[in-house]
């Protein structure tokens, strides 16, 4: 399969506007049916044509044209289909009008067929569409982190440029230049539409699933805002994450990534209260967990695990799963939770895993013992604006009846936390110690 580098021209106005007007007016069954599509879509014709924004424009105008006929005449049988030879019409008749543009394809593809080799065969057979080069080219490493994402989500979850901005809190205006920079940076430094070959894929496939990593992340935990979760996002890299399991089902990683997305994502329900505090594992009701979720999760773990030496999402599934299986923080096993950190860090060192390795040897060996590795931490510069290294200091001096350091440390907790929700519960874990110290 020769690989095809992308023909990038001026986003138009009027595909936001017609994604935003399909996100608007489509019922249940017709929305589902447009999320499940749009990246199997936008993939085939970008591989048809060689344009993203030719491809988005008319796979835009394809759905526009369903919301009009599909209320009348009914969702059709095989709506995939439909909505294919739709957009490649327009695609055809946009080409015949606009020769420059044909003729600019058509160069790009001689010059794309030469320069790229084909690449070699993929490592789990025939792929059932061709959103694989899509999840690749997407997180290619020549883009920046965050651009990754945003036209992670743009491309292949089907989020209009102002969903993907509400999604990060961040200004239209803003979000629109870092696809449009990706997009240019994918022009410049000819990244090629193409799975990666066998020999490539160790190194691409991390790249994919810290995206998507980042995605569920960024929806079980928000880096900011009026709310602790964003549900909808999560929920989003876990059908991102279903899609490339059905597409790489050999690889263990994205095994263990959607396996641990479940396990966490299943406790959504208990992890606010009433009046949207947030609620620590160790106080959540577990009769609100998602049980079918963790069923699902638990089920794949011990594919992620065995087979090899298991890879870090993985091991964290597993650590989640550990969590999930417990019937109450008693009944835990910390031995073994600390014991996976230990894997953990070996296998991504950095002061965060740490943390949390420290947090489960205080409930393993008592709060002094976690407390002392905390210590050993606090020099650490990724941990100094983290608000889980002070919220934790301040819960373990809180146990261990330091209450004067307990208040300090939940102070510097409430000025970096970045949602209401984890700071509401932070004042209020503070004000008791304040009161009881009065």
């Amino acid at each position: 399969m020769a690989g095809r580098s992308w023909c990038v021209r001026s986003p138009t106005s009027e595909t936001e506007v017609r994604d935003e007007r399909a996100a608007r007016g489509t019922t249940p069954v017709v929305e589902a049916v447009f999320r499940e599509e749009h990246g199997r879509l936008l993939a085939a014709l970008v591989r048809r044509f060689g344009d993203l924004d030719l491809a988005e424009e008319v796979t835009s105008e394809a759905v526009e044209a369903a919301l009009a006929k599909w209320p009348v005449h009914g969702v059709p049988p095989k709506p995939g289909a439909w909505l294919m030879t739709t957009a490649r019409r327009k695609a055809v008749d946009r080409l015949r009008r606009d020769q420059a543009l044909a003729a600019r394809l058509a160069i790009l593809q001689v010059d794309a067929d030469r320069a790229e080799p084909a690449a070699a065969p993929a490592m789990d057979g025939d792929l059932p569409d061709e959103r694989l080069q899509m999840f690749f080219t997407c997180s290619h490493p020549a883009l920046a982190a965050e651009d990754r994402v945003a036209l992670t989500l743009r491309c292949l979850a089907g989020l209009t440029t102002s969903e993907v901005a509400r999604a990060f809190l961040v200004p239209e205006s803003t979000m629109a230049k870092r696809i449009v920079r990706a997009k240019k940076k994918i022009r410049e430094a000819r990244v090629p539409f193409r799975t990666p070959g066998a020999g490539e894929l160790p190194d691409r496939l991390p790249g994919v699933l810290q995206v998507l990593y980042s995605v569920f992340t960024e929806g079980y935990a928000a880096s900011a805002g009026p709310r602790l979760q964003r549900l909808d996002l999560a929920e989003e890299a876990i059908r991102l994450a279903r899609i490339l399991r059905s597409l790489l089902p050999a690889q263990r990683e994205v095994t263990g990534l959607l396996a641990l997305m479940l396990l966490v994502h299943a406790r959504r329900e208990a992890r606010t209260g009433s009046d949207g505090e947030l609620v620590l594992l160790d106080e959540q009701d577990r009769s609100r967990w998602d049980s079918a979720m963790i069923s699902e999760g638990l089920g794949l773990v011990p594919i992620a695990l065995v087979g090899g030496t298991p890879g870090r999402y993985a091991v964290q599934a597993a650590i989640a799963a550990l969590h999930d299986e417990a019937a109450d923080l008693g009944t835990t096993d910390w031995p073994q939770i600390v014991a996976l950190y230990d894997v953990l860090l070996t296998l991504t060192p950095s002061p965060i895993v740490a943390l949390n390795r420290a947090v489960a040897v205080a409930f393993r060996d008592g709060p002094a013992a976690g407390l002392a590795l905390l210590d050993e931490l606090a020099d650490e510069p990724r941990l100094h604006r983290y608000h889980p290294f002070p919220m934790a200091r301040a819960e373990l001096l809180h146990r261990l009846g330091r209450h004067a350091e307990a208040a300090a440390a939940y102070r510097k907790a409430v000025e970096l936390a970045g949602t209401e929700p984890e700071r509401a519960r932070l004042r209020r874990k503070l004000r008791e110690i304040e009161h009881g110290d009065s």
